[in-house]
């Protein structure tokens, strides 16, 4: 792993993306001798989310602790940030869809964000998914979900020291 603090790890649904995150921060986490701290802003209201949840945690073994924060993401990060200690965000465009379902004020919310872990003592890594690739989606809601992850993505990957993106399972470094 890089001595990057943050980490934004991008990809389309399926392509890796969490998977190389978590492979980062368990090298991470290796290299500080520190914890590991999950945390999971999805929310379970179907049987599939239920079931996408279950995967994710049986992907992670005994030595990550997990923090759920569907909402207040920023007090998460803030509560759980040490020196040494490895945070992993799964996923920003989840949290991003919570906040719109909230009716939050999304702008706010991100600027938030970059300025919870702007000063991070451990290493903080997020995953979030790229939406921009596909065809423009038929509804309002499903544009203004895309415009706002677009924005978020591009606040985040400005902040982070390090951004990868992740197709077909293969990472590529973009900064």
């Amino acid at each position: 792993m890089s001595d990057a603090r943050t980490i934004l790890v991008l990809g389309g649904a399926r392509s890796g993306k969490s998977a190389h995150a978590q492979a980062l921060a368990e090298l991470g986490a290796e290299a500080a001798g520190g914890e590991m701290v999950f945390i999971a802003t999805a929310q379970a209201y179907d049987d599939e989310m239920r079931d996408r949840i279950a995967r994710h945690r049986a992907d992670r073994d005994a030595r990550w602790r997990t923090v759920e924060a569907p909402l207040d993401l920023v007090g998460a990060i803030r509560g759980e940030d040490e020196a040494g200690r490895v945070i992993l965000v799964d996923c920003l465009t989840l949290w991003l869809s919570n906040l719109l379902l909230a009716e939050a004020d999304l702008e706010a919310a991100g600027a938030a964000l970059v300025d919870a872990f702007a000063g991070v003592r451990g290493r903080l890594l997020f995953v979030s998914n790229e939406v921009g690739f596909g065809i423009v989606p038929d509804n309002a809601l499903a544009r203004k979900f895309r415009d706002a992850a677009g924005r978020l993505n591009q606040r985040v990957a400005a902040a982070c020291e390090r951004v990868d993106l992740v197709v077909a399972g293969i990472p590529m470094r973009v900064k």
